[in-house]
């Protein structure tokens, strides 16, 4: 039997998910996110192990963060024939990403108020 060592999440690490959630983010890239930030890479298959995701909802998650060019993936050989396994790699800094969504959240805030004040324009020449 191999001896292998597993990172799971903690108090702090749910908390975090939370906050990332808070912003906008789905529950799975905040979860597989806060996982690979963690650990300097890992399979899709420990991510589903340590974090309780299932695969189709890291997949979906790999796909978010490979999109937003957050993540390298790399292609392990396996013994036999089958599939090589994914690894995954965090290669974009948290404070990067959270700046990303802090920018989305302030233009979504600009544009509300611009709305407002076009109301606030068109009611007062009624």
């Amino acid at each position: 039997m191999k001896d292998f060592e597993v990172n799971i999440l903690d108090e702090n690490d749910y908390k975090f998910i939370d906050t990332l959630k808070s912003l906008g983010m789905s529950r799975n890239v905040a979860t597989a996110l806060t996982y690979l930030s963690n650990v300097k890479r890992a399979s899709s298959q420990e991510i589903e192990m340590c974090t309780g995701l299932r695969q189709p909802e890291v997949s979906i998650a790999m796909r978010t963060m490979r999109d937003n060019n957050w993540i390298n993936i790399y292609n392990k050989k396996t013994a036999g024939k089958g599939r090589p396994t994914k690894i995954y790699e965090l290669t974009t800094p948290l404070e990067d990403i959270i700046k990303y969504y802090e920018q989305k959240i302030l233009k979504k805030n600009q544009e509300a108020l611009s709305a407002t004040n076009k109301l606030k324009s068109m009611c007062s020449k009624m």
